[in-house]
């Protein structure tokens, strides 16, 4: 396995975006960046992101948590952001994924979690959580869901994944910009592009929509179907913050409060001017909602 490491001055005078660096190695030669801010005793805000952004997609709601009193930690998952990259699109699988995700959680030992999870964080938070039930309190769920391959997947999502596996370059930052409420800064698009210094850095990036278990007998479909009948007794609070403006997640939230017994009563919204990357268009309104909530059920 060929692993490649972004050059360091890629992501200088980033704007928003002054956190310290943090490692781990989560695989043989293989490191996990993190952002990890706050009190290091005090109960976790871990945050997950999803394709193909990084941690920087929570440097809006980072330090709002953090002056409430949270310990806020937001892996890049593997293939992104600061965290190595291997350079074959073989070399990443969802099992993977999860494995180095979950190695991170044991070698910092995290405890008392709140979980803010959306795109693929939440395919991998989701299954971890139930992995790891002990150490997670809650769970705080944005514009994501467990795919089990039962439903047809949207024309769209079928017109994402041929065009991630076959365009020439891969313009992560557009993406991102095309995913949004809001239009982006170039400087903040060019943030996205940071962790890329050429294509080659990009097999992670792409190979994410291909991962989506879309069949039924998937075995990720399999597992994710399992996991939802855990879910289905799954008693810890759970909230969900869609935004309004993500046409794929349309719905998606109301089958979470259907299925899963800790989203009774819970604050549920539907955020205004929320797109796909909703970290984007409403940070600050999310790590409100979230530190209310984490306050309202402690």
């Amino acid at each position: 396995m060929t692993i490649l490491e972004t050059p360091a001055d890629h992501f200088e005078n980033l704007p928003g975006y002054s956190f310290a660096p943090n490692f781990k190695e989560v695989g043989q030669g293989i490191k996990m960046h993190y952002v990890d801010e706050g009190d290091a005793s005090a109960p976790v805000a871990l945050l997950l992101h999803g394709e193909p952004s990084w941690s920087y997609l929570y440097r809006k709601m980072i330090p709002i948590l953090v002056e409430a009193g949270y310990r806020a930690i937001a892996p890049d998952l593997i293939g992104f952001g600061k965290s190595s990259k291997p350079s074959e699109r073989s070399d990443y699988s969802y099992q993977s994924h999860l494995e180095w995700l979950g190695g991170l959680i044991e070698q910092l030992d995290l405890q008392h979690i709140h979980l803010f999870c959306q795109d693929w964080g939440g395919l991998l938070g989701l299954r971890l959580a139930l992995d790891m039930e002990a150490r997670f309190d809650s769970i705080i769920v944005s514009n994501t869901t467990l795919p089990t391959g039962q439903i047809p997947m949207p024309p769209a999502f079928k017109q994402w994944r041929d065009f991630s596996q076959n365009v020439p370059e891969f313009p992560t930052g557009k993406i991102i910009d095309g995913g949004t409420a809001t239009k982006l800064a170039p400087e903040v698009i060019a943030a996205y592009d940071a962790p890329f210094p050429d294509e080659t850095y990009k097999a992670g990036a792409r190979i994410f929509p291909a991962l989506v278990p879309t069949e039924a007998t998937d075995p990720e479909a399999i597992n994710n179907q399992k996991a939802w009948a855990q879910y289905s007794q799954w008693q810890k609070p759970v909230l969900t913050l869609f935004g309004d403006s993500d046409p794929i997640m349309k719905g998606g939230d109301a089958y979470f409060q259907k299925i899963v017994p800790g989203c009774k009563g819970q604050p549920h919204e539907l955020i205004p001017q929320g797109g796909h990357f909703i970290q984007e268009d409403q940070g600050e309104l999310l790590a409100e909602k979230m530190v209310a909530f984490i306050k309202s059920i402690a």
